[in-house]
């Protein structure tokens, strides 16, 4: 008898195994086609009518008397997309594609139409079958275009609300350095509960997005691949922080600082896409008071970035690096929202942004109670958490939404 105890298996052996493990999923392949092909649904079909489900996604007004619909199919069955009503008249209308929407294909409609800037419109698609799909537009106003101007205009727009007033945040740093260390674990509390605040504020506006993602996408999916995506991956971060740590080429607050600041800049870059959004509606009210809410919000930030290594001293260059990982983001944002907003990307962004801040918050908790015995919920402690949170809301009351 030859012995293979813990040699190496045979060639063989490993064809077998390869062999075994794709079995099932052949065999799912080949029941797929089996089912696609002969179709046991097919008296359903015949006895009850399609299930139809159009997504407006967004309407557009690229100039004067001309109008743009962005439509998705979400549902099951294609849809024929028949007429377009805007206003209660008919109206005639072009497609960039096919008029029958395969499930998850989208179009742009096109419609040649006097709309009135600054009131509003009211569209309605009407499918062959004859459902009715509406949108309602609040103001129309000519929608902007990438060039110099706007690019310039949105890009101010971010600085305003994200990176200037996190880098201001960031002064904090000498007034950290010069308390006790009592009140030092203190903000690092309150920065906790800047964070949670966040986290709450993350997942509001990623539900706000994912209403308007068509059901096809499954939004409920998309949130939780974004948000175990970025824990997962701020995890992944977090593992190679370490590893410098022990190589004395990292302290623990340095990297607990950069991850505040990643998981902040996910979360501020959702920040901007609702500032571009609310300008490229004609929401211009809505916008600024979004810039001057975000820009208190956003100070409070820098705060949260420069606690964990208030004992330590990291280069300047450590700092000014953190601020614009947490603050230059928006800028990406009101680009991205202020010319091609998707509420696709939009409620992935905002999860993984939500998803950063959780790994944020236990990565901060673990530094406090590893360097306080008494942790998040000692009396002071729990004081500036729960100031932390009172200051969020402070501030965001200022966002009008």
């Amino acid at each position: 008898m030859s012995e293979r105890g813990g040699g190496e298996r045979p060639r063989g052996g490993r064809r077998a195994k390869w062999v075994l493990g794709l079995l099932p999923v052949v065999l799912l392949a080949v029941l797929v086609a089996v089912f696609l092909r002969f179709d046991p649904t097919r008296p359903f079909r015949a006895a009850f009518p399609p299930v139809e489900e159009l997504t407006i996604e967004r309407v557009t007004f690229p100039r004067a008397g001309l109008l743009r619909v962005h439509v998705v199919n979400g549902g099951p069955e294609p849809v024929t997309i028949a007429q377009v009503m805007i206003d209660e008249a008919y109206w005639q209308f072009t497609s960039d594609s096919d008029p029958t929407l395969r499930r998850l294909r989208n179009a742009t409609i096109e419609v040649e139409y006097p709309w009135v800037a600054g009131e509003p419109h009211v569209i309605r698609l009407i499918t062959a079958t004859g459902v009715t799909f509406d949108h309602e537009v609040a103001v129309a106003t000519v929608t902007p275009r990438p060039s110099a101007r706007y690019l310039t205009t949105f890009g101010l727009l971010g600085l305003y609300a994200g990176v200037i007033p996190v880098l201001l945040g960031l002064l904090w740093y000498p007034f950290l350095r010069r308390i006790d260390r009592k009140w030092l674990h203190f903000y690092l509390s309150l920065t906790v509960g800047l964070l949670v605040f966040l986290l709450v504020d993350a997942f509001e506006h990623t539900l706000e997005a994912s209403a308007m993602v068509a059901e096809g996408f499954q939004s409920v999916g998309l949130i939780t691949v974004g948000v175990v995506g970025a824990v997962l991956g701020l995890r992944a971060l977090s593992g190679l922080g370490r590893r410098r740590e022990s190589d004395g080429s990292g302290t623990p607050g340095l990297v607990v600082a950069y991850l505040i600041a990643i998981g902040i800049g996910l979360h501020n870059l959702g920040e901007g896409l609702a500032i571009g959004a609310a300008y490229s509606l004609g929401e211009i009210a809505l916008g600024s008071f979004l810039v001057i809410g975000f820009a208190l919000h956003n100070t409070t930030e820098g705060l949260a970035i420069v606690a964990p290594v208030a004992d330590e001293r990291p280069a300047l260059w450590h700092l000014g690096l953190m601020g614009v990982i947490a603050g230059l983001p928006t800028v990406a944002g009101a680009w991205v929202g202020g010319f091609a907003y998707s509420p696709l990307a939009a409620t992935f962004f905002l999860a993984l942004g939500a998803g950063a801040i959780i790994q944020v918050i236990i990565e901060v908790g673990r530094l406090v109670q590893r360097s306080w015995p008494r942790g998040l919920f000692s009396p002071l402690n729990a004081a500036g958490l729960a100031l932390g949170l009172l200051l969020m809301y402070g501030t965001a009351l200022m966002v009008v939404a």
